[in-house]
């Protein structure tokens, strides 16, 4: 489920109606951090916690990203500076909650989202799993009162969900659907947003004895309000076997598109991995 450190309001963005100006001070953001924080570690209790009839293991993931370019998967909320990507995954069985965390790399909050996700249908040739989750996006504008600017850091807040059936042709080529539906919480952001992919997803690959990459290209439909446009996408990212650092590199076309934002984004990005696995013992 953001631009420059510094952005001005477009007239493009006046047309649609401005967006939120809440003010973001520190005490605000203390209480997301706290907030995440507390649902993160009431989820993992409660995954670490026995099953009686069952000894299904938890898991904790992570991925730390570094990047030369912050993108989302909405275009238009892309960052486009250097960003750090943090993502989380903790949870048990079907049920996961899976913060994610943007941060431009001069340490100004760029984007956070708490998803909570289910695997709905988990068979050999075919999967599906849904999700939803609270969002904030944060934006630096510059405000001129009196012939004074000063800069003022703004939130807008979101709540959004997704749908991802897959069909596995085996077990490491894949193509499905991807649907993510949004909802501004404030009338003068984007009120809705639906985003439709259809992927494929091809991992595993082995590149020579030690190295592997995975390929995911999309097509996708994106409709703001009344706005819409076309795009593709590809995410290619190559990693060596046992070994936790790897590159990911995405790039995004517009092929039409009535939605502000660049036609074509690009970025490279270091990966850091995190994937252990917890079971508890009676």
């Amino acid at each position: 489920m953001v631009r420059d450190s510094v952005i001005r309001v477009s007239a493009n963005w006046e047309n649609r109606g401005n967006f939120a100006k809440s003010s973001c001070n520190h005490q605000f953001m203390k209480k997301i951090i706290a907030f995440s924080c507390f649902l993160f570690l009431c989820h993992f209790s409660l995954a670490q916690s026995k099953d009686s009839t069952t000894q299904t293991p938890s898991f904790f993931r992570g991925q730390i990203t570094a990047t030369n370019n912050g993108i989302s998967l909405i275009p238009n909320f892309s960052l486009n500076n250097p960003a750090a990507l943090f993502d989380l995954s903790v949870g048990k069985g079907r049920l996961s909650f899976d913060p994610m965390f943007r941060f431009g790399l001069n340490t100004k909050p760029w984007v956070f989202v708490f998803w909570f996700r289910y695997k709905l249908i988990a068979k050999q040739k075919f999967s599906m799993s849904i999700g939803a989750h609270p969002s904030y996006l944060f934006r630096t504008e510059i405000l001129t009162t009196n012939g004074v600017s000063k800069e003022v850091m703004t939130t807008q807040r979101y709540f959004a969900w997704e749908a991802t059936p897959t069909y596995h042709l085996n077990k490491k080529i894949g193509i499905g659907l991807y649907y993510l539906g949004s909802h501004g919480l404030t009338k003068d952001l984007i009120q809705y947003t639906h985003f439709v992919a259809l992927r494929s997803i091809i991992s595993n690959i082995p590149l020579g004895k030690n190295f592997n990459f995975m390929f995911i290209p999309q097509v996708y439909y994106l409709k703001q309000d009344q706005l819409t446009g076309t795009y593709i996408n590809a995410t290619l990212g190559f990693a060596k076997n046992n070994f936790p650092v790897s590159i990911s590199l995405i790039a995004n076309q517009a092929l039409q598109s009535e939605i502000v934002g660049k036609d074509f984004l690009w970025s490279v990005g270091l990966v850091y991995n995190i994937n252990k696995e917890y079971e508890r013992k009676r």
